[in-house]
């Protein structure tokens, strides 16, 4: 079989010159040539170590934090940047802050990690146990009183789950995805979220009994105008604008009043703490008075006067309805602040 030998005989194309031998003479073979593989500008674990090291505060904190040297972080940091293109964060021998770049990336990063949690429950992947990150935002006061340790007990409950609990003077814009569950005064007005309310509330007017004392009980709302006011200035309400209601026969009245006063705060611990000192009247929670008037050293003012709805609603995200954290949670709240005391 001479042409079987033939082509058995023939050489294969050299590997070097990119030429086979064909008849005597030589014909071009293109060669498709695979580029080297490169490793991607984003990987999920870049996603897990970003969100870590910023929520750790410094490098050597977030070494700490993952079990790793400073020297591991700050490299790896170095290869994200490089890989991306862009720095992330501005470091320097004390602090560390983010970027533009570093806000956009820590941002998306979180919510991506917060999808794939979400996506882990729904799909029934954590069986019984709720794991992942549940990201809570309070108000000053209500959260360190009330809050916290409603979540000290809750984490007691999932020792899996970690929690973050962070508190402000102002409830953050509901379009950002900074939070799972947000805790607020009074219904939020936006119908993009899910608001549970989770316990009754009230805010009411009261002064020590030493100011009355001094500077008389007022009868009607228009005779606060006359005086000294505690105030606060807080959330979205217009400041030093009180307004009351009150049923007169088949109609309610409502009068709104322009308060004034020496003091003023953004931090309603400080405001109870100068209207028991006597500096004024004050308009505040129930859930933050209700033990100085049981006691005594608070007196209610114009107690037949209503004030606009202050209910404690749990506010989140519709896609975090079905996650197992925020509905344990949500109810975690419901359960202890129902049967809480004021």
């Amino acid at each position: 079989m001479p042409a079987r030998a033939s082509r058995a005989a023939r050489p294969a194309p050299a590997a070097a010159s990119g030429h086979a031998s064909r008849g005597g003479g030589t014909t071009a073979i293109a060669r498709a040539v695979p580029p080297a593989p490169t490793a991607p500008a984003i990987s999920p674990a870049d996603l897990g170590f970003f969100s870590t090291l910023c929520g750790a505060g410094s490098l050597s904190a977030a070494a700490r934090e993952l079990g790793v040297s400073t020297a591991a972080v700050s490299k790896h940091l170095s290869q994200m940047e490089a890989r991306l293109g862009a720095a992330l964060l501005t470091r320097t021998t004390r602090r560390m802050s983010l970027t533009s770049e570093g806000e956009l990336y820590l941002e998306h990063a979180r919510r991506i990690l917060g999808a794939i949690d979400d996506l882990q429950e729904l799909m029934g992947a954590s069986g019984a146990t709720v794991t992942g990150l549940l990201r809570v935002n309070a108000t000053l006061g209500f959260g360190r009183t009330h809050i916290a340790p409603l979540i000290s007990s809750f984490a007691r409950q999932y020792p899996q789950l970690e929690v973050q609990l962070q508190l402000s003077v102002n409830p953050p814009p509901l379009h950002e995805d900074a939070f799972d569950v947000c805790i607020r005064f009074g219904p939020p007005p936006d119908a993009r979220v899910i608001a549970k309310r989770i316990a009754p509330n009230r805010r009411l007017l009261c002064a020590s009994p030493a100011y009355l004392a001094a500077n008389g009980t007022p009868r009607t709302p228009a005779e606060l105008a006359a005086h000294r006011c505690i105030g606060i200035r807080q959330g979205e309400e217009a400041y030093g604008l009180w307004r009351l209601s009150a049923r007169r026969g088949r109609k309610t009245v409502t009068e709104s009043v322009k308060t004034r006063g020496a003091l003023t705060t953004n931090d309603g611990e400080i405001a109870v703490n100068w209207a028991l000192d006597g500096h004024g009247i004050l308009m505040r929670a129930e859930w933050d008075i209700a033990r100085y008037l049981a006691s005594g050293r608070l007196v209610a003012v114009l107690p037949e006067w209503a004030t606009p709805d202050a209910d404690i609603y749990a506010v989140y995200p519709q896609r975090s309805q079905g996650t197992a954290r925020v509905r344990l949670f949500v109810e975690h709240l419901i359960q202890g602040l129902g049967g809480k005391k004021r």
